[in-house]
C-alpha cells in the first residue's frame, strides 16, 4: 500500500518538475521578468524578484494542489489578486507578441504609420471589456 503512495508521489513531483521546468523555460525565453526589471529600473532588487517569484509559485502550487482548502481573505483579496494574474498574463502575451514580431508587422501591413499607441490601447481595452464581459455573465449557448 505505501508503495503505491510513494509510486503517486514520485509521479507527481517529476510532472510537477516538467511543468515547472517549461513554464521557467518559456519565462526566460521571453525575458518577461528581466525586461520588467529594465524597464522599472530596479535591478538592486533581484534577490527581492526571485524571492516574490518562488513565493509566488508554491502558492500557487499548494492552493492549486488543496482546492478545498478556503481562504476567507474577502473581496478586496480577489480583486487585487484578479488584477496580479492578470498583468502577469498579458505581461506574457505582449511578451509573446514582441519575440514573434506581431505588432511590428500587423503595423507594417495595415500601413499605419502614426497612432500606433491608440490601436495599442484599444487592444487592451477590448481584451479588458471582453474578460469583464466573460466574467460577468459567461458564455450561454
Amino acid at each position: 500500500m505505501w508503495t503505491e503512495h510513494l509510486f503517486l508521489v514520485l509521479c507527481g513531483a517529476a510532472a510537477g518538475a516538467a511543468a515547472a521546468s517549461g513554464v521557467t523555460a518559456f519565462l526566460t525565453i521571453l525575458k518577461i521578468i528581466p525586461r520588467m526589471i529594465g524597464k522599472s529600473h530596479t535591478a538592486a532588487h533581484v534577490l527581492l524578484y526571485e524571492n516574490i517569484i518562488i513565493l509566488g509559485i508554491i502558492a500557487g502550487n499548494v492552493l492549486t494542489v488543496f482546492l478545498q482548502m478556503r481562504l476567507p481573505l474577502g473581496h478586496v483579496f480577489l480583486v487585487i489578486y484578479g488584477v496580479c494574474v492578470g498583468l502577469f498574463v498579458g505581461c506574457i502575451a505582449v511578451a509573446l507578441a514582441e519575440i514573434l514580431k506581431a505588432f511590428p508587422i500587423l503595423f507594417h501591413r495595415l500601413k499605419i504609420r502614426t497612432g500606433m499607441w491608440i490601436l495599442m490601447l484599444s487592444m487592451a481595452l477590448g481584451k479588458a471589456v471582453g474578460s469583464l464581459y466573460f466574467f460577468f455573465h459567461g458564455i450561454s449557448s
